[in-house]
């Protein structure tokens, strides 16, 4: 059995150009739709999200600005 690649804590914001977004918008929700993975690069980094990942909506005021997070959340395993 071979063992699993020690992943690095990660936290990053990636910026995309307005048609960049919507076109991975649609595609995440073409594999939600279809409960197919959705297979995404960020920052360098390529990630594979499940179909059976947690999908939530998170909003935050602050005295100057507003913030919408779309988030997917998934368990990596054993």
């Amino acid at each position: 059995m071979a063992a699993r690649k020690k992943r690095r804590r990660r936290d990053i914001e990636q910026g995309y150009p307005r048609r960049q977004f919507i076109a991975k918008l649609r595609r995440l929700a073409e594999c939600l739709e279809q409960g197919e993975r959705f297979r995404i690069q960020v920052a360098g980094e390529r990630i594979s999200i499940p179909p059976t990942a947690t999908i939530n909506i998170e909003h935050e005021r602050g005295s100057s600005e507003e913030e919408i997070e779309f988030q997917l959340k998934w368990s990596l395993g054993p």
